[in-house]
């Protein structure tokens, strides 16, 4: 597996950032809070896990070794794949999510679009002794946002719930009723929004 990646960052998008490794641009999926922490022309590290799949080879990066044994440990539960797991560390950050499975907290843990309540009671089961709650220091609310312009925000947040796997009608509605709300303003904000928006079910 590769565990992680260190080089220049070519490109940042809305739900992958692409790092250059011995010459070669790898792209690497990540949640909004990790790729709001990289900037076009720096050096990154992430620790990474690779999926592989019949048809296709996706790297996931993570702030973190933590955060990445948290998607690891998800996707050990029936029904959780990789995109859910993502989604899951997309809306909650790390530390909220083992909370929210080591408490039992059912209503957290469906805020996570594709998680329903009997997804959620499933999780709380097989992981709340799995789970310790790491700490919160240095979350993503720490981060400073970068503005985006509305038109070009819509048309990268949609795109990126279309890669995370909802239908394009929901996604855009939900990204327009966000935007028009006088919400968030930046990418990861109203990416954030806009899956708490679409609920449990796709």
């Amino acid at each position: 597996m590769i565990s992680s990646v260190r080089g220049e960052v070519l490109a940042v998008g809305l739900d992958h950032v692409v790092v250059e490794v011995g010459g070669i641009g790898l792209a690497v999926q990540a949640t909004p809070s990790t790729l709001a922490r990289l900037r076009r022309g720096q050096p990154a590290r992430l620790d990474t896990a690779l999926v592989v799949r019949e048809d296709s080879l996706t790297l996931y990066g993570f702030a973190d070794a933590a955060e990445r044994e948290l998607f690891l440990l998800l996707q050990t539960v029936s029904g959780v794949g990789p995109r859910l797991a993502l989604a899951a560390l997309a809306v909650l950050d790390p530390a909220a999510l083992s909370h929210a499975l080591a408490d039992g907290n059912i209503t957290t843990l469906t805020s996570v679009p594709g998680i329903g309540r009997k997804g959620a009671e499933r999780l709380i089961i097989e992981l709340r002794d799995k789970v310790a709650p790491p700490s919160a220091a240095g979350s993503d609310e720490d981060v400073p946002a970068s503005p985006v312009a509305a038109g070009t925000l819509r048309d990268q947040v949609v795109e990126a719930l279309v890669g995370l796997g909802f239908a394009a009608k929901p996604a855009e509605k939900a990204v327009d009723e966000v935007l028009g709300a006088d919400g968030p303003s930046d990418s990861s904000g109203v990416l954030r929004a806009a899956l708490t928006r679409l609920g449990p079910s796709r």
